[in-house]
């Protein structure tokens, strides 16, 4: 009676573990994200904040001169969706190399089973109904593969490989989007520039506009010369329209970097490429660079470890084609009656070991080989792009960079020329010496002028920006500069 009672009991806590354990949904609850921007279009979006870290890191950069946009870069190296994506692809890539490294170790798993069966007395030799029972509890591992060949151990190293490959990527996704900001903040300061150029020329057309007028009313001038005056305003009117829309996108296309609304005092002025004519500043490059430090931008050693990691599936790939012994053992012990599995001599014991000699697959393991050893040559071919692409990115960059200099200082005389032309010829006019059409000329050429200047000072900016994502970061070019 007591053992059926013990019996009955183990019975009602099983079912009721079951029907518990039923319930259980261990997937997380799913929330839609929430929207990273504001209910409607035009509305202004909460300004975002910089993490502690970011900050840290931003102010590392100190070629970077300007502070509002190592801030700004702050901002983005703590909001920016791409650089989150990269650091995700980090973590996937570790546990992935986790799971393959734990096909080293055999897993050790516990077991244990109960049955209790009711035979039919039609089916027995009796006649008459049975009732058997059988408990066990084992603890053992299943299918080990013993690494004899390294298939295993080259999985891992490839495995490895990947996961390194996910941090470069991670490296070259950073510089690329302090590059990328860098850029954006320089383009929007050379827009602001431009307006504010637009603004200051309408302004003056306007009221050169309003006083030909006047001399047109009192007969001094002709009415040819007040239309052309016209144009010249209506021309400005939609360069300030235009130069407005872009300064709009060029904010949106900033803010999209970062990943949220900036504040205003973090965003340049009209005058900041002016004003600060080394908003970005590198230590000089040494007269003669070695291409080795090309190794060391995050893109060619993503390439590298990606051609390591197919190397290594060659490895796999050929131990397939070799026998391979795995082993399945446990330790237990088994009863039919559930008080006495532990009793004496209940023990059990399994050791089966299974060899597999691969003697026909249809050519199937030696061409895993070959897709293996062409994944990489491709690889190979693909870290030799990556390295000519690097020189040729850095030879670009220096080859600009040696005649910005020029380039500027030829542009700021002909500005400064072009003002001179201008004014001579409207005194000329004013004097009735030359008809209006020489104004107008000079004005345009000086507009022309004006703006061309802008664009060398921001492309001169974003050359040096370049130069340092090509190298791969600031730690590159002052190691070199400092062993130069």
């Amino acid at each position: 009676m007591r053992r059926l009672t013990f019996k009955m009991r183990a019975v009602a806590v099983a079912a009721t573990m079951t029907v518990l354990l039923t319930g259980c949904n261990l997937a997380p609850a799913y929330k839609t994200p929430d929207l990273p921007v504001p209910e409607t279009i035009s509305a202004q979006a909460h300004p975002v904040l910089a993490s502690d870290a970011a900050l840290q890191q931003a102010q590392a950069l100190q070629w970077l001169q300007a502070p509002q946009l190592r801030e700004v870069v702050a901002l983005a190296l703590t909001h920016n969706r791409d650089l989150r994506i990269a650091i995700e692809n980090i973590e996937k890539a570790r546990a992935q190399y986790g799971i393959t490294r734990a096909d080293l170790l055999p897993g050790i798993n516990a077991q244990a089973q109960g049955n209790r069966t009711r035979t039919a007395g039609d089916l027995t030799t009796a006649g008459r109904s049975s009732v058997t029972e059988q408990y066990s509890v084992q603890l053992g591992f299943a299918s080990y593969e013993l690494d004899l060949w390294g298939r295993v151990r080259n999985l891992g190293e490839a495995s490895l490989q990947q996961f390194l490959q996910s941090q470069d990527n991670q490296r070259n996704v950073q510089i690329s989007l302090v590059a990328d900001v860098a850029n954006a903040w320089l383009t929007l300061a050379a827009d602001l520039a431009r307006l504010q150029l637009a603004q200051d020329t309408l302004a003056s057309r306007e009221k050169a506009f309003e006083l030909t007028r006047r001399m047109h009313e009192l007969g001094s001038t002709s009415g040819l010369v007040l239309a052309q005056n016209q144009t010249t305003v209506d021309t400005a009117r939609g360069d300030v329209a235009s130069y407005t829309a872009t300064v709009d996108r060029d904010r949106n296309a900033l803010q999209l970097l970062v990943g949220g609304a900036i504040t205003p005092n973090l965003l340049p002025t009209a005058a900041s490429l002016s004003a600060m004519n080394d908003v970005a500043a590198l230590m000089p490059v040494p007269a003669v660079l070695p291409s080795a430090v090309l190794l060391q931008r995050p893109d060619i050693r993503a390439a590298e470890h990606n051609l390591q990691s197919m190397n290594a599936n060659i490895g796999a790939a050929r131990a397939a084609m070799f026998p391979s012994i795995s082993l399945t053992a446990s330790v237990g012990t088994g009863s039919s009656e559930l008080d006495r599995l532990f009793g004496g001599n209940n023990g059990t014991w399994s050791f089966i070991p299974l060899v597999k000699l691969p003697i026909f697959d249809g050519g199937r393991n030696r061409a895993g080989v070959r897709v293996a050893e062409s994944n990489q040559r491709l690889a190979v071919s693909q870290y030799e792009k990556s390295v000519q692409t690097a020189f040729k990115e850095v030879s670009d960059v220096l080859a600009d960079r040696a005649q910005w200099s020029n380039r500027l200082s030829a542009q700021t005389s002909m500005v400064a020329n072009t003002q001179k032309a201008f004014d001579l010829s409207n005194a000329r006019f004013k004097a009735g010496v030359d008809n209006y059409l020489t104004v107008l000329d000079a004005q345009r050429s000086l507009y022309t002028a004006q703006q061309t200047l802008i664009g060398l000072r921001l492309s001169e900016q974003q050359n040096r920006v370049t130069l340092w994502k090509a190298l791969g970061g600031a730690e590159v070019v002052q190691e070199q500069a400092a062993a130069s």
